[in-house]
């Protein structure tokens, strides 16, 4: 199914519904960090969603019913995420709820949407924990397992580092379980964990770690946290003369990268969701609209959450209703979602079976390197 045909089948039901309640709106919970150190992973997921609604609303909404968003911001503070998820299930009467937050913010929606019984999808999300023991939680982008897998064999196979230095964000769900994975799988593969150093989100000297990697001199540099301290721990490390790769996740995934951390980030690698140079048909009409909505062109935040709410109205109308129940089981039956990411299937686990690919800087810009399968 192509997303025209996806769109038009949004619409099936709509004569089924009474008059009454045929101009009810169906009200979508969002929570996205839109201010403060995480600004542009929500800022750019909620510029995906507004784009996603405003498409499927153009032509006449779910099951006759337009969308609204309610959206959220978080100001990428602890705790937050949990008291808004409260507020948008218990005041605004949501149906569902997306976020584009880290793993800890949706760390916190998750469990308050499972009490409720109320869909939670999470856009960007890669810590395992989110969607475990969790039947109404859901998650349209690939797991840290797989992720740390993807680094740790481009580590080995690609850039062939024996010896690699690990520098973790402890203050960061997200950050420490990719971290295990890719200490794990390195190993397994034959490679060396050098030293290992540690840092607390919002730090911003990381001289004395990058000191302590200087003097094991590893092949490779893989730091598993955001942006904002990822582009500095760039700048310091070319400062102290550590030249050789820097590789991450996909927490680097910002423009602001580039912003911060100027030429230091060249010679860069991080994995991510989609590149915005792919020649699918999907992607180039994605970054067509987009670049023409917002000037700018999309990282992967925003065909994430694009995905995440297209997925979510397609279960609304396999499902026909919002009842919570029937709506939980038509996001569970999510098979081969033709989206911007990719095809998106939902497994046992309620996560997203998908590729994931591999971004160099260079020159001042992100380059797609390389396409890996689950």
């Amino acid at each position: 199914m192509n997303r025209v045909r996806l769109f038009a089948a949004l619409l099936a039901g709509a004569a089924l519904l009474p008059a009454a309640h045929a101009i009810e709106p169906i009200k979508i919970g969002e929570i996205e960090p839109l201010t403060g150190k995480e600004a542009a992973f929500g800022q750019s997921a909620h510029k995906g969603i507004v784009m996603a609604v405003e498409e499927i609303n153009a032509r006449g909404g779910v099951l006759g019913r337009p969308l609204v968003i309610v959206t959220e911001d978080n100001q990428s503070r602890p705790g937050d995420s949990a008291t808004i998820a409260k507020k948008l299930i218990a005041r605004d009467k949501v149906v569902a709820i997306l976020s584009g937050a880290t793993s800890s913010g949706c760390l916190e929606i998750a469990p308050i949407c499972q009490t409720a019984r109320i869909p939670f999808l999470a856009t960007t999300a890669t810590n395992p924990e989110v969607t475990e023991k969790r039947n109404y939680v859901f998650r349209v982008c690939f797991i840290d397992p797989f992720q740390g897998a993807v680094l740790a064999k481009f580590a080995r196979d690609t850039l062939k580092a024996k010896r690699v230095a690990l520098l973790t964000s402890v203050s960061s769900s997200y950050s420490v379980g990719l971290s295990k994975v890719f200490r794990e799988r390195f190993i397994a593969s034959g490679g060396e964990i050098a030293v290992e150093q540690k840092y607390g989100e919002g730090d911003k000297d990381f001289r004395a770690q990058l000191t302590a990697i200087r003097a094991a001199a590893p092949d490779v540099i893989a730091t598993t946290g955001n942006y904002t301290e990822g582009a500095l721990i760039c700048k310091q490390a070319r400062e102290l003369g550590l030249t050789g790769p820097i590789i991450a996740g996909d927490g680097w995934e910002a423009p602001e990268l580039i912003e911060i951390g100027g030429a230091a980030v060249n010679g860069s690698y991080y994995c991510s969701h989609y590149s915005s140079e792919s020649t699918a048909p999907e992607v180039q009409a994605f970054v067509k609209k987009f670049r023409a909505h917002y000037t700018e062109t999309p990282d992967s935040m925003a065909p994430l959450a694009s995905d995440g709410l297209t997925v979510l109205a397609e279960a609304i109308a396999r499902a026909g209703t919002t009842e919570s129940a029937k709506l939980r089981d038509a996001l569970a039956a999510t098979k081969n979602f033709p989206g911007i990411t990719g095809r998106t299937t939902i497994d046992e686990q309620r996560n997203a079976s998908k590729p994931a690919v591999i971004l160099a800087v260079k020159d001042g810009h992100t380059q797609f390197l390389q396409s890996i399968e689950p």
